[in-house]
């Protein structure tokens, strides 16, 4: 068994390993999953303003609290700042909205979702706003420069509306700028990370800042395959005859390899599922024990090098490249 949790800086708080995500689950199914999550004893949950089901994710946890089964000082609750909300004007009325969508006082995380400055849509307009304005087919960016935006993520902190403030798929080269200006660090980086992508060099230099990490996509493409020809470039990892090979070995499910190889990482996880016996098994991972020769063989599906979640297959912008 390993620790379930890592503690953040500055403020000490302890953020769980395992956590989580409501990426694509639809708004009619959101609060009775978020309500069973809690139930099978998930407290870490990643949203996000364009997920879209902020309302219905927020139901779950109140009916979840008011039946005794939580408090709100149990969960930690992470959500985003859309990329057309950089500008200072917008940074802290989206927030404040969010707070009230998701019935809370105040979010555990709160991270800038990309490093991308998109043209403001108003919210009575489009909302969520997604990546393009209202009946145009390109992304459209704006002079909304991350320093001011970072500022003003600060002041959220010192106005009780967050604890704490993270960012989301960042590369090194933007992380060193921020580091050069913020007063309030990063408390995490979120990030795609599975072993066909692990980001080897980028977690160990930001572990080196004292900054944690939260992996997203844990099973590989299996989020993206309905999403285009991108996300079905390579096998599944949850079919994949290596990861079974372990899941086999262990008797344990492909899921579980994959989250486990994470936490053997010191990253958290952020899997969902709108079945309840797959949710159990997302979470019953700590006594997983993975030895050398299972990570050797995980770590040999890093020769594929691949990312699924780039802009610059949906929208010709090479952020990572």
């Amino acid at each position: 068994m390993t620790a379930d949790y890592v503690v953040l800086n500055r403020t000490g708080d302890k953020m769980p390993l395992r956590g989580f995500g409501v990426w694509k689950i639809p708004k009619d199914a959101c609060e009775e999953t978020v309500y069973n999550a809690i139930k099978v004893g998930y407290r870490h949950f990643d949203g996000a303003c364009d997920y879209g089901n902020e309302v219905e994710v927020g139901r779950g946890i109140k009916k979840a609290i008011d039946e005794g089964l939580v408090k709100r000082e149990d969960l930690f609750i992470v959500t985003k700042l859309w990329n057309t909300f950089h500008n200072k004007k917008h940074v802290r009325p989206l927030c404040e909205r969010q707070l009230k969508d998701w019935g809370l006082d105040y979010f555990d995380l709160y991270h800038v979702h990309f490093p991308i400055p998109l043209a403001y849509v108003d919210p009575s307009e489009k909302y969520p706003p997604e990546w393009f304005k209202k009946g145009k087919d390109a992304i459209e960016l704006e002079a909304s420069p991350m320093h001011e935006c970072w500022a003003e993520m600060e002041k959220l902190v010192q106005d009780g509306l967050v604890r704490n403030i993270g960012v989301c798929n960042f590369n090194c080269q933007a992380l060193i700028d921020l580091l050069t200006y913020a007063k309030i660090k990063p408390a995490v980086l979120q990030i795609e990370l599975h072993p066909y992508l692990p980001q080897e060099n980028l977690c160990k230099w930001v572990k080196a800042q004292g900054i944690h990490i939260t992996a997203y996509s844990s099973f590989g493409p299996a989020s993206y395959v309905t999403l285009g020809e991108h996300g079905k470039q390579a096998p599944s990892l949850l079919d994949h005859d290596i990861v079974n090979s372990v899941a086999n070995k262990h008797k344990v499910s492909a899921g579980q390899v994959l989250l486990r190889w994470a936490l053997d990482r010191e990253f958290a996880v952020i899997p969902k599922s709108q079945n309840e016996q797959r949710m159990k098994d997302n979470f019953n991972i700590l006594d997983i024990k993975l030895d050398s020769e299972d990570n050797k063989a995980l770590d040999s599906l890093k020769s594929f090098n691949l990312r699924f979640n780039d802009p610059k297959v949906w929208f010709d912008l090479p952020l990572f490249a």
